[in-house]
Parts: structure tokens; C-alpha cells; sequence
């Protein structure tokens, strides 16, 4: 019977155990620039069979969050190369998870204090992050504009070259973020994009600039070192489909043909209730579909798992388990679930912005 602590080979990556830390945005680089405390905090927690690391902005334009990382100067390269260096010689692996987060973004976050962009201009409501002063506030997030089809290309292309400085940096894989209403899922459901050319309408076209990114990294850095991240149902970031069975049925169908290394899937509310009675979604349904295309990715779920569910899903056919919030109060977290050790609860007053506390000064067993 497969546990949570046997390895497994998710791609070129070899895991020693299928115990994964989910992305968690702290908003502790300041400058957009990750740092050495942030190599200490993520090196604390490589007990994990994999991390993947907090959203990545991919461009300037990208960034939705004050002092989340960023993957596209020397500066940021440099300060990545401190956390995966120091993950690898605490015997962990790593990705990082590229990010581009559309119109959940703010004017003051936006490069020369421009309009967030979106597929079409339907402002989120929903909440982002800046920080004055070292003090952090949520804010609603600023009125987008809708993308000019010709702008693009250029952001597949961020995708690329970011894809292809992380694996410069000494990541393991790049996980690319398609979740939690952010631009590709803002692209890809019906609520978001009220298109008319080839990126909008039919469900083909939704989800054009999904596919264009997975091919692109995929071409660049091998389909064995990328994962992707999707939340059919989430209401994360005001994001609705009309029909997700439908709309992730088709995704899921066309990344089987890419041998990705993995599929990460958020089932029920991003951070809340895992099953939602007015959205419905059958994610057996969605594997099998992925299974029957030649899909031999690792399938990772995600929301809300005890060591508990854990197993069960372990049981009926997932590969790998993905554990959020609990890996912040718990950089051992890896070992208190083998042995049955209580967890140390997490004070959310430090969850966003700041320094040590509440971040790398959480105690071990």
C-alpha cells in the first residue's frame, strides 16, 4: 500500500517522498528580490519530498502583490540561486511557480502606475496586498484593460524565458500557475473573458493561452520538469465558469499529449470547503480523462488534506499530496506526520509581510 513517506520519480525529478509543500505567498522580498532569509525559510522546510516555491512573478507587469518575488532581473536570478543552493544542500528539491496574476493587481504595483491587464475588462472583486511602511493592508484590486490580442505572444514568451531562468537558477522544474484566478484561468473561464477574437468565445479558444504557455515551457526546459497548477471551481479571485466539467475535461484531455511531470489540482474553494454543492465537479472523472489520453504525469491533489485524507487519496489513485498553511507554523512538517507529532499553530498576524517572525523561528520536534 503506497504511503505518503515512499519516493516516487515525478519527471527528471527524484522525490523521497510524496509529501509537497503548496506555493505560499509571505511577501518577504522586498524589491521583488528573494534573499537570504528567504533561503533559510525555505531550507528549513526541504524534508518535503518537493517544494514548490511561492508565486514568481514573470514580468513586471505580473507582479499583483507588494514584496512577492519576482524571476526576470539579475538581481532576482542572484537572489533565487541562494534558495535553491541552500534547499540542495539540505537534501531537498524545488520549483518555482510562475506566476502572472492579470487583473488582481493594483496601479501601485503596476509598472509606470498602469492599468492591470486582463482578458477582458471586468474588474475582480476581490482584495490585493501593498505594503506602507512595513505595515501590510488588502485593498480592492484596480479596474483592468482588456489585452490587445498582438500583447500576447509577449506574455507567452515571459512564460518562456522565465521557465528557462529558473532551470538557470538551479531549479528542479517550473510549476506554472493556472489557478486561482489568475490570467490564464481569468482567460480560460467564462466569467473573466468576455472576448470576441481567438482567445475568447468557445471553449477552444479560452483555452488557447493555456496551451500556448505549456507548449512554450515544455519546448524550452522538457515537459519532465514543468507542472501545472488548476482550481476548476474556485471562487479564488472572482472567477466563475459556466460549465468546468466541460472546460477542464478539454484542458486536461489536451495536456495528457504533453508528458507533463505533473497535474496540481485544487478541488473545491482555494483555502476553504472542498466540496461545493453549487459547483459540482467530479475530479475522478478529470484523472481518468488524463489516464485515457496517455497522460503519465504525477497527480497531485490539494485543499484542506489531513495525514488522514492523505492516505485515502493516496489509496484511490493519487500520487502526491500537497500540504499549504500547515507548512508554515511546521518547517518539520514532513516528520510530524510520520510519527503522529502534534502541529504548532500558526499566528496569521505574520502570514503577510515582515521579517523572522512568524517565518523562519517556528520550532522543530
Amino acid at each position: 500500500m503506497t504511503t505518503l513517506f515512499d519516493p516516487l520519480q515525478v519527471g527528471r525529478i527524484a522525490l523521497a517522498n510524496r509529501i509537497v509543500m503548496a506555493p505560499l505567498t509571505r511577501n518577504r522580498a522586498p524589491g521583488a528580490i528573494p534573499n537570504a532569509l528567504m533561503a533559510t525559510y525555505y531550507s528549513q522546510r526541504a524534508s518535503a519530498g518537493l517544494i514548490i516555491s511561492e508565486a514568481t512573478a514573470i514580468s513586471p507587469q505580473a507582479q499583483g502583490y507588494a514584496d512577492v518575488p519576482g524571476l526576470y532581473s539579475t538581481e532576482q536570478l542572484d537572489g533565487w540561486k541562494q534558495v535553491t543552493r541552500a534547499v540542495h544542500e539540505a537534501g531537498g528539491k524545488i520549483v518555482v511557480q510562475l506566476w502572472h496574476v492579470g487583473r488582481v493587481s493594483h496601479l501601485e504595483l503596476q509598472p509606470h502606475f498602469g492599468k492591470p491587464v486582463a482578458p477582458s475588462a471586468i474588474r475582480a472583486k476581490t482584495k490585493t496586498v501593498l505594503i506602507h511602511n512595513g505595515v501590510p493592508s488588502f485593498v480592492d484590486t484596480s479596474e483592468p484593460r482588456a489585452l490587445d490580442v498582438e500583447e500576447i505572444p509577449g506574455i507567452v514568451e515571459d512564460y518562456r524565458h522565465a521557465a528557462e531562468n529558473a532551470i538557470a537558477c538551479g531549479f528542479d522544474g517550473v510549476e506554472i500557475h493556472a489557478a486561482n484566478g489568475y490570467l490564464i484561468d481569468q482567460f480560460l473561464k467564462t466569467g473573466s473573458n468576455h472576448r470576441t477574437d481567438d482567445y475568447g468565445g468557445s471553449l477552444k479558444n479560452r483555452a488557447r493561452l493555456l496551451l500556448e504557455v505549456v507548449r512554450a515551457v515544455v519546448d524550452d526546459i522538457g515537459g519532465d520538469r514543468v507542472g501545472i497548477r488548476l482550481s476548476p471551481v474556485t471562487p479564488a479571485n472572482d472567477v466563475f465558469d459556466a460549465d468546468p466539467q466541460q472546460t477542464f475535461d478539454y484542458v486536461i484531455h489536451h495536456l495528457a499529449e504533453m508528458k507533463l511531470a505533473y497535474i496540481h489540482v485544487i478541488e473545491g474553494a482555494t483555502g476553504g470547503a472542498r466540496e461545493l454543492p453549487d459547483r459540482p465537479f467530479d475530479y475522478e472523472a478529470l484523472r481518468a480523462i488524463y489516464r485515457r489520453g496517455g497522460g503519465n504525469g504525477a497527480w497531485m491533489v490539494n485543499n484542506g488534506y489531513t495525514a488522514e485524507l492523505a492516505a485515502l487519496a493516496l489509496a484511490q489513485g493519487a500520487d502526491l499530496v500537497a500540504f499549504g498553511r500547515p507548512f508554515i507554523s511546521n518547517p518539520d512538517l514532513a516528520l510530524r506526520l510520520r510519527t503522529g507529532a502534534a502541529l504548532n499553530p500558526g499566528d496569521r498576524s505574520t502570514f503577510y509581510g515582515g521579517g523572522a517572525k512568524g517565518y523562519t523561528d517556528y520550532p522543530t520536534l
